[in-house]
């Protein structure tokens, strides 16, 4: 079975749109119609957006940078109906006991501060379009494991903060959650070239999710944290 979307008039955000998951996500937006502005500390690869998508550079730890991010592209575009939160980084392989402090800042930056920034100064104009927000948290999030507690820790709190978004905005903003695991990147193959390639869910398949969650067809959908790791 086919699914079709239809973003024609929406203006959608997308953080962290350099990467694989991002730029993908912008892509089949834009795909669908969608006015897309991509966010993102650093320049996309040449080639690596489709034409047509709308690259705003910002570093999304720093709140000054977010809220004049914003500005700016509401007053290009005159709207915002929809804030995906992608930006997010992992890095892992030492214990509690073992774990430099500055690992522990910089995955929650990266992972949960530029939710909540983000998220914070999107939710004024959500409210206007009564838009939507999907953030990215992760499997891993549901319990705690070996060498990377910091990560999880962080994606636990994008859960708790999408679920805490949708409380304070029942009936005006929605706001859900993803969950992937190991996702099929080049740079994950990469770094796992014996792992079961197979099993590893490819970021169109994500995007599809996350373009769900952000249609009309996920009106009655909200505070929600949805799997989307297949069979890995």
């Amino acid at each position: 079975m086919s699914v079709e979307f239809d973003f024609s008039g929406k203006v959608v955000v997308v953080t962290g749109a350099s990467g694989a998951l991002g730029s993908t996500v912008a892509n089949e937006f834009a795909k669908a119609g969608a006015t897309v502005c991509a966010a993102d500390v650093v320049e996309p690869e040449s080639g690596t957006l489709t034409a047509g998508v709308h690259f705003y550079e910002g570093d999304f730890t720093d709140e000054a940078e977010v809220e004049s991010t914003f500005e700016k592209i509401v007053a290009d575009h005159g709207q915002l109906d929809a804030l995906v939160n992608i930006a997010g980084t992992w890095k892992g392989g030492t214990p509690i006991d073992e774990t430099e402090v500055g690992t522990f800042d910089m995955l929650f930056n990266v992972n949960l501060k530029t939710m909540f920034l983000a998220s914070k100064h999107a939710i004024p104009h959500l409210k206007e379009t009564k838009g939507a927000i999907v953030s990215t948290s992760a499997r891993a999030s549901l319990e705690g494991g070996k060498g990377d507690g910091p990560y999880r820790a962080a994606k636990a709190g994008v859960r708790l903060l999408t679920e805490t978004i949708a409380e304070e905005n029942n009936g005006v903003v929605r706001a859900n959650a993803i969950m992937p695991s190991v996702i099929d990147t080049p740079q994950n193959r990469e770094a796992m070239p014996d792992s079961d390639h197979d099993t590893w869910v490819k970021p169109a398949e994500i995007a599809r999710v996350i373009m769900f969650l952000c249609s009309d067809a996920a009106d009655v959908t909200s505070g929600a944290a949805v799997p989307v790791y297949g069979e890995a």
